[in-house]
Parts: structure tokens; sequence; C-alpha cells
């Protein structure tokens, strides 16, 4: 079904929100991932990860968040990295998914590592990570 607006006009239009598709902004993230295009697929991984935080698809408004961390990463501009993996991080272990929050905390570390980075922030991502793999461990089968 599709919404319409009337304008101050009083024509006739669809409305913007209804044209935006998460899956496809995740799509076209991963097809300019795949070849190399990473300043591209931050772009349309940001935006997949708030319309995908519109509609409450909270695993994947985390994952293309990580994605687009992932990205920055891969481009070296590790504070940006680092930014978006620890909102990822936070929005995973908040919703319970665990594995995928540790990892997005110790590709946070990696940003540090290859930003020879060190300091408290750094000390306490590391107790973070320690106390995640302790709970993970605890949940062991």
């Amino acid at each position: 079904m599709v919404r319409v607006l009337q304008d101050h006009a009083g024509e006739n239009n669809m409305n913007p929100a209804s044209k935006e598709d998460p899956i496809k902004s995740h799509r076209e993230g991963t097809a300019l991932y795949d070849i190399g295009d990473y300043k591209e697929a931050i772009d349309k991984f940001l935006q997949a990860s708030q319309l995908y935080g519109k509609v409450g698809d909270f695993f994947d408004a985390s994952y293309t968040l990580f994605k687009a961390a992932e990205c920055s990463f891969l481009l070296k501009d590790y504070q940006t990295a680092v930014e978006r993996f620890l909102e990822a991080a936070d929005k995973m272990l908040e919703r319970g998914y665990d594995r995928l929050g540790l990892s997005a905390l110790e590709y946070a570390n990696d940003c540090y590592r290859a930003a020879d980075r060190e300091g408290k922030e750094v000390t306490d991502l590391k107790k973070r990570i320690v106390e995640v793999k302790k709970k993970l461990a605890s949940q062991a089968f």
C-alpha cells in the first residue's frame, strides 16, 4: 500500500518514507563493501541502520552500524570506527546479542591498537571485553 500526502498546493506526492527500504540500503552497502568502496558503503550502512531502527529491527540496525564501523576501520579512520563499534556494541549487548557485541568491542580494541593508543579508555575497554567473555563462558552449554 502506498501512502500519499497532499502538499501545500493540494497535489499528491508520495511520502518519501515509503520509498526508504532498509534492506535495499543494506544490500547496496554490502555491494559497495564487496568492491572496496568503503566510503560509499558507510553512507548506505548508516542509512540502513537508521531505517532498521525506525522499524524496530534492532539486530540489523546494530549490525549495519557495525559494518559502517568496519568500513571506517578499513579506511584507517580509527576514531570514527571506535565510536561506531562502541555504539554498536552498546546496542547489541543491551538487546542480548552478546557474541556480536563482543566482536564490536574487540574491533574497537583493534582500532586503538592500530592507532597506537593507550590509556584509561583502552584499559576500560579491555575490562569490558573480559566481563563479556566471562558472561558468555557462564552461559556455555
